[in-house]
C-alpha cells in the first residue's frame, strides 16, 4: 500500500511542477491550441493523482483490487499525459508516438470501469446479504 502511496504523491509532485511549468515558461511557446493539451495532460494527471489516493487509502478495497487499480491509472496517466508531456516538452512529433496517448485513455477508462465493477459486485454481496 505504501509504495503505491509514493508513486501516487510523486505523480502529484510532478503534475503541480509541471502545471506552474506549463503556467510561466511555456505560456509564451506555446499556442493556445497546445498549451490546452498540455493543460489537459496535467489536468488528467491531478485527477487520477486523487483517484489513487483515494483507492489507496480506501478500507473496503482488498489489497489485490488497489494493486490492480494503481497499475491501470499510473499506466494510464503515464501513457496519456507522458505523451503529451513528451511532445510538447522534448519537441517528440506527435506522429511517431500518436497510439501512446489513446491506449494512456483506454488504460484510465479501464480503471474507472474495474472501479465500477468492483463496487458493482459489492452492492450485490450486500443486497444478498440483506435479503436473508
Amino acid at each position: 500500500m505504501y509504495k503505491n502511496l509514493t508513486i501516487t504523491t510523486l505523480l502529484g509532485v510532478f503534475a503541480v511542477i509541471l502545471g506552474a511549468f506549463g503556467a510561466h515558461a511555456l505560456k509564451a511557446k506555446l499556442s493556445p491550441e497546445a498549451m490546452n493539451g498540455f493543460e489537459t495532460a496535467v489536468r488528467y494527471q491531478l485527477f487520477h493523482v486523487i483517484v489513487l489516493l483515494i483507492v489507496n487509502l480506501n478500507s473496503i478495497l482488498l489489497d489485490k483490487q488497489k494493486r490492480i487499480l494503481t497499475l491501470f491509472f499510473v499506466t494510464g496517466i503515464l501513457c496519456f499525459s507522458g505523451s503529451i508531456y513528451a511532445i510538447y516538452l522534448m519537441n517528440i512529433p506527435a506522429k511517431t508516438i500518436w497510439f501512446i496517448t489513446p491506449l494512456g485513455g483506454l488504460l484510465l477508462i479501464l480503471g474507472w470501469v474495474f472501479l465500477c465493477y468492483i463496487f458493482y459486485k459489492k452492492a450485490l454481496v450486500k443486497q444478498n446479504m440483506d435479503k436473508k
